[in-house]
């Protein structure tokens, strides 16, 4: 009989065969990964409300006395209903449980208990249906914040607590990796207390420090781990490719380069006539012209007789990449191919032969693709420069692939979120940053408006007038479904010294309901949706039809946030644009506005504009400023790097390289960032390769999820 692995999380009380699969579903396969499984929110039953006051249809921690003795009824067959009646010095409640007969013994006549639930009014009566109850005892002080975990269907919010209740009393379990010099001089709390807190805080304090040590955490391994892969990137072996002029491939463009567009192209070819391999991003804003800066470094790579590969995230944005490249390619004389999952089998092994000949003549010197170049089998028989686009949805993992696939090519990242100085070399600290600061001429700016829902019906007014001058509109909504848009509890980016209650938040819209109700209001438009969890070629399906101008209004997600260039766009609404980072919001204004139409963007909100409060300074900034670094430095002002970590639906990492951060995209405090990074480099130049530190190094690997010989 096989040994119990008693570090799996199957060893804990409670955990059968079925849970262990429910805990899968979550990634939580040991012990430590279930102390890794942060709450994603707090219960806040340290704000106690007199029923008088309790806000209604919210949750609500109340102090109620049980004033009738509790009876049961038996209704619809085998349901019973448990009800009586306690109450304060503001009122009475009727309190109901369903098929909970057993709790009768336990609500004893004049015994007080902490109440959580919903309050609602029934005439004059108060009511609360099945809420938690915890019984008020001078020798048990209740705990004031409770946590909130996601769970996956077969998991219990009781036994994922208790579970996590226990792993911690066995502090050991994890070591503390930090050096104490690094964890002393920064005044950060040890590893058990900051993994203790941050589940169970004893106040708002110690879930500060915890919070603040973990994400001090994830800043400075990411940090090791882009330290590690830049010195890599560094050896040399590269191919250089030089050029004497860009006169042939200038002379085929029909537009002439802006300045900002030919500083940067003069970083590019500087770096490919070198023996080093180029790792190069290109931040600007949509439209500002860092395609044609790829295009001009993938002919330099052909003209010094290598191979060029352009890689981007989607196959509908692919084929607009090829679609665009391949003509310009062919004026040129270079012949470039489409490699992407729906190329036909027969074409896919003619572009792999084609791309591994040996034979100059024969040899295959552009290909345009998704995540098929990485598939087994495609191999470059003289590999020169890897192009990626929106490198957001690309990270350090996919560029090792890709750089395994081809040693020592240059390496060219482009990414459509401008990023402030301060914040490059941090996110992007194993590439070289280039700013494309500077937009074309002619290119409009997009009318920006923030309104309330009194605007509503003027809204509809305007998506129809827009859709019959030939327009097409984006609406984006911040959740997917209804049950995504109900009050959540206290945020965990929320929490500070006076942490307000999540259910202060108005109603979030969501993508499918609004679609639906969309299209019973426009019967005479098409309307469709699109959002993160449809399959990705459903959701390619959908923004093929909308380019094709099929669809006249899409309704979505930030799933449009970075997608494809749809000229005809006129319109972008977004709602509860409160709940939007400015650099969000000005990644989807930048979705309109892209062709010789007048475009809008209004920012649906009823937050109040004329208040001091980060929302309406936000949208304030929307309202007068085009520009998107300026936005960007706006927007680290207002709520720190965690804007540009944050995923959106996905939870993917906006900027951090593909790297999941469990607590990093909450931070509102660029000061740590920028401390964990120069704690960083401080340790690298004294241990270049961790080997002195191997737990460090090993918490690096796990991050980047690639193994000792990948980074090294």
């Amino acid at each position: 009989m096989a040994q119990k692995n008693e570090n799996a999380v199957g060893a804990l009380r409670g955990v059968g065969p079925q849970k262990i699969a429910a805990y899968e579903k979550l990634g939580i396969r040991t012990k430590e990964d279930l102390l890794y499984h942060f709450p994603r929110a707090y219960e806040n039953r340290g704000a106690v409300f007199t029923l008088a006051d309790a806000p209604l249809d919210c949750r609500a921690a109340l102090y109620l006395t049980v004033g009738s003795e509790p009876r049961s009824v038996r209704v619809r067959g085998r349901m019973t209903l448990l009800k009586f009646r306690a109450f304060d010095e503001s009122g009475v409640a009727e309190i109901t449980y369903f098929n909970q007969e057993y709790l009768k013994s336990k609500f004893l006549l004049g015994t007080t208990f902490r109440f959580w639930g919903k309050v609602q009014k029934k005439g004059k009566r108060y009511a609360l249906t099945s809420p938690e109850a915890e019984e008020v005892r001078d020798d048990a002080p209740l705990r004031d914040l409770l946590p909130v975990y996601r769970l996956s269907e077969g998991l219990t919010p009781r036994l994922v607590c208790e579970n996590v209740a226990t792993v911690l009393q066995n502090a050991a379990l994890v070591p503390d990796f930090l050096p104490d010099e690094i964890r002393m001089r920064e005044k950060l709390a040890t590893l058990p207390f900051a993994l203790r807190n941050i589940h169970f805080p004893t106040d708002y304090p110690a879930l500060a420090a915890a919070k603040k040590r973990l994400i001090f955490d994830e800043f400075f391994i990411f940090a090791l781990g882009l330290s590690l892969t830049r010195r890599k990137s560094k050896s040399t072996g590269a191919p250089p490719c030089a050029v004497d002029t860009l006169a042939p491939f200038l002379d085929k463009i029909p537009f002439a380069l802006t300045g900002a567009q030919e500083r940067v192209l003069g970083e590019i070819r500087a770096d490919m006539a070198r023996d080093v391999p180029m790792s190069r991003i290109v931040v600007g804003d949509v439209g500002c012209g860092k395609t044609v800066l790829a295009a001009a470094a993938m002919w330099i790579a052909v003209r010094g007789g290598r191979q060029a590969a352009l890689m981007a995230p989607t196959e509908i944005l692919a084929r607009q990449h090829y679609d665009d490249l391949a003509p310009l390619f062919a004026a040129l004389g270079i012949r470039a191919e489409l490699l992407i999952g729906a190329t036909p089998a027969a074409q896919k092994r003619k572009i792999r032969a084609a791309l591994s000949d040996s034979d100059a003549e024969k040899r295959l010197p552009v290909v345009i693709g998704t995540q098929a170049l990485l598939s087994e089998g495609v191999e470059f028989a003289a590999p020169g420069l890897i192009v990626t686009d929106e490198q957001h949805r690309f990270g350090v993992r996919q560029r090792a692939v890709l750089s395994e696939k081809n040693e020592h090519a240059h390496m060219l990242v482009m990414s459509a979120t401008p990023i402030p100085r301060s914040l490059a070399l941090a996110l992007y600290g194993d590439l070289d940053c280039s700013r494309v600061d500077e937009m074309p001429k002619g290119r409009q700016k997009v009318e920006t408006f923030v309104v309330d829902e009194s605007y509503r019906p003027r809204l509809l007014a305007f998506i129809r007038k827009q859709c019959a001058e030939g327009g097409q509109v984006y609406i984006v909504c911040p959740a997917i479904e209804e049950r995504d848009a109900a009050p959540d509890e206290l945020l965990l980016a929320e929490i500070g010294d006076e942490a307000p209650l999540g259910d202060a938040h108005p109603p979030l819209k969501a993508a499918i309901s609004y679609a639906k109700d969309l299209q019973e209001a426009l019967p005479d438009l098409t309307v469709a949706f699109v959002h993160g969890g449809m399959k990705s070629r459903e959701k390619e399906r959908v923004m093929e039809d909308f380019a094709a101008g099929r669809i006249g209004v899409l309704v979505s997600t930030t799933v449009i946030e970075v997608g494809v260039n749809v000229p005809n766009a006129t319109l972008m609404i977004v709602e509860n644009a409160e709940r939007f980072g400015l650099s969000q919001l000005h990644q989807l204004r930048g979705r309109v506005g892209r062709g010789a139409r007048r475009s809008y963007c209004v920012l649906v909100s009823d937050t109040d504009l004329a208040a001091d409060t980060p929302a309406a300074r936000r949208l304030a900034v929307m309202k007068t400023t085009y520009d998107g670094f300026a936005i960007a430095e706006r927007d680290l002002t207002l709520r720190g790097p965690g804007d540009f970590l944050s995923g959106g639906e996905s939870d993917a990492i906006r900027q951090s390289g593909g790297v999941h951060f469990r607590l990093a995209a909450l931070c509102d405090d660029t000061g740590l960032l920028n401390t964990a990074f120069s704690e960083a480099r401080a340790l690298i130049e004294s241990d270049q390769d961790l080997g002195a530190h191997p737990a460090l190094r090993a918490k690096v690997d796990e991050m980047f999820t690639l193994d000792a010989n990948t980074i090294s």
